[in-house]
Formats: structure tokens, C-alpha cells, sequence
């Protein structure tokens, strides 16, 4: 049976959705086509009538998730404090709880430089993500170099925070970088 390119394109874009989640929750290598398609009630065979492979929907998926961030991250940039807000909203517990709906970073980065031909969309992110903090830390001279600091040390705390069995020191890793970061970056 054909379906309409109408068809094709939703089903496409509930593939890439549910990819994007499940990516920035459980890693790449952890999420396998066969269970992907599953979830979706689709068949295994039926994910190349979408995608060439596996690294294609990464790649696709990726930018997915960049997007869907984007509008968050012009939401904080546009409050008084800017990169104040920034910086409070990624290393929140809602944040660290919920790594599907978050930045792709601290959940993918790793994977995504192990995977041989790195991503020319991480590389769009984290320009971004750069220029925005810099933006945020009033333009100085060295605004530059230390909104490289203030974006290793967000993606790097959450990471950590995600990974440990004690919440307390979950709660502490965000909270000691968070203001920590805060202070850096109030003029």
C-alpha cells in the first residue's frame, strides 16, 4: 500500500520527535531502531523508507533537538538577567531530571565525538550557545574565553549530576556550579 507524501512526512517527523527524545534520555548507542520503530507502532524495515541510516536520523534528530532548545534558550535570553537566567534554567533540577527535553550536550557530546566524522550541527550549537554567553558577560575583553568556561562547566555539571546515585550531591554539583557561574558572570 502507498501512502501519501503527506503521510510519509508525518510519520518522518514522529520518528525524528521520539528519536530526539530518546537520544538526549538514554544515549545513542542505547536506542536501537528496532525498539525506536517499535514505540511508534512502526516496523523495523519501514525506518529506511525515512532514513539512509542510523547516523542520518542522529544527525536529523540532532537538529531536531537543537531547534526545539533554541526556542527555550531565546525565552531565558529575552528576561532581565539574561545570562543570569541561562545559567539558572540549564543547571536546574527540571533540567537534570529530564534530559529528553533538555540540550543534547551533556547526554550526546560524548557519543557524537566517538562516532569517527563529528557533527557539523554540534558545531552550529555550541557556536551558538558561545555567542550567546558572551553576549551575556557584557562583551569584555575575555568574554570570549570565558564563555567557553561557562558552557564546559554547565554541560560538564549536568553531565555529573545525571550520573551520580546521591541526590545531594546531585543537587549539590548543580547548585556550587550554578553560583559559582553566577558570580562569574554578574558585571
Amino acid at each position: 500500500m502507498r501512502y501519501s507524501k503527506e503521510h510519509k512526512a508525518e510519520t518522518r517527523q514522529r520518528i525524528v520527535e521520539e528519536a530526539s527524545r530518546r537520544f538526549r534520555r538514554d544515549g545513542i548507542g542505547a536506542t536501537g531502531l528496532q525498539a525506536l520503530m517499535k514505540a511508534l507502532g512502526l516496523t523495523h524495515g519501514g525506518f529506511y523508507a525515512h532514513f539512509k541510516s542510523k547516523d542520518d536520523l542522529v544527525e536529523t534528530a540532532l537538529q531536531h533537538a537543537v531547534e526545539e532548545r533554541d526556542e527555550a534558550v531565546d525565552e531565558f535570553l529575552s528576561a532581565d538577567e539574561p545570562l543570569l537566567t541561562l545559567i539558572e534554567q540549564y543547571l536546574s533540577v527540571a533540567h537534570c531530571k529530564h534530559p529528553e527535553q533538555g540540550c543534547p550536550l551533556p547526554t550526546m557530546a560524548a557519543e557524537l565525538g566517538q562516532r569517527g566524522e563529528p557533527s557539523a550541527t554540534t558545531d552550529q550549537l555550541v557556536k551558538k550557545r558561545l555567542e550567546q554567553i558572551a553576549a551575556g558577560l557584557g562583551g569584555d575583553e575575555n568574554a570570549d574565553e570565558r564563555s567557553v568556561l561557562v558552557l564546559s562547566a554547565m554541560v560538564g555539571a549536568l553531565q555529573l549530576s545525571r550520573s551520580v546515585k546521591n541526590k545531594r550531591l546531585a543537587d549539590r554539583i548543580l547548585k556550587t556550579t550554578g553560583q559559582l557561574l553566577q558570580e562569574m558572570a554578574e558585571p
